[in-house]
């Protein structure tokens, strides 16, 4: 039995573990823009996060991989401007934390400093272990990513489930739990078995939110470009779409170029 949903002001990563006690779901989205991270903000969700998706939706890339530390700092920045209640969440990109624990804590320092970000999030298990303790040490919030880790494409070479096997769903259990005693305040877990999340998630503490990990977890993430509909060549299995904006936009778009072709718009209303 949950107990009655709590106002918080502000959502800290104290929030976070005590919805998880009080089996309060909890909502994440993602915003790379000023105006979008403020529409996010006060509609409630709990979390937002700051993606390097932003390679994908705001720059066109195929994938993650391309966007830099700076780019990732500019998206936070204006999103830190933007919000009055959400904790926000800044995904340290690829090659800023992988190969040199320093390294990791010299981006993570950057991002907290120069964006204003409340914690920033990686992706991997215990082969980056010694990267999340330098920055954990230096008193800066990590969020933990596994299953489907978008940063490692080329060596998975696929977006399919992980952890379908034994051995991976195995490794994948030791890695959650190894970032929960490293001091991870929470945890991603991206297209896995929703058996394998539900178990995950009962076997944690901190907050488990998932991403085609199904329901049993404690909460739900999805890119908000895709739930409104905007990104309309992508399909998966766990994407709703609330909205289709592609064909709403389209539809404004076009009907703007028929009204200026037409010298319908401005009318004689809008006009000074």
């Amino acid at each position: 039995m949950s107990t009655a949903k709590k106002d918080y002001k502000r959502i800290t990563v104290k929030s976070l573990i005590e919805m998880k006690a009080n089996q309060e779901k909890i909502s994440m989205l993602t915003a790379y823009d000023y105006t979008m991270a403020k529409i996010v903000d006060g509609a409630g969700v709990d979390v937002i996060l700051v993606g390097d998706s932003a390679s994908n939706v705001m720059a066109g890339h195929e994938t993650t991989l391309p966007i830099t530390l700076d780019q990732m700092i500019y998206h936070a920045s204006s999103v830190i401007r933007a919000i009055n209640r959400a904790l926000v969440v800044v995904d340290l990109p690829f090659g800023s934390y992988q190969s040199d624990p320093k390294e990791a804590l010299r981006s993570a320092i950057r991002i907290m400093k120069e964006s204003g970000g409340h914690a920033v999030k990686m992706e991997g298990g215990k082969e980056i272990k010694e990267s999340i303790k330098r920055i954990l040490n230096a008193g800066i919030p990590v969020m933990g990513h596994l299953g489907l880790t978008p940063q490692s494409i080329y060596k998975f070479g696929t977006y399919t489930v992980r952890a379908k096997e034994e051995e991976e769903a195995q490794k994948l259990k030791e890695d959650a739990l190894m970032l929960q005693k490293a001091g991870c305040f929470a945890l991603v877990l991206e297209k896995v078995p929703a058996k394998l999340a539900k178990e995950v998630a009962q076997s944690l503490t901190i907050p488990v939110i998932g991403i085609g990990a199904g329901n049993g977890v404690d909460g739900q993430v999805l890119v908000t470009h895709d739930m409104l509909g905007m990104t309309h060549e992508f399909h998966p299995r766990f994407l709703r779409r609330y909205l289709d904006l592609y064909t709403e936009m389209t539809n404004a778009f076009t009907q703007y170029v028929t009204d200026v072709k037409a010298v319908d718009f401005p009318s004689d209303e809008e006009q000074y």
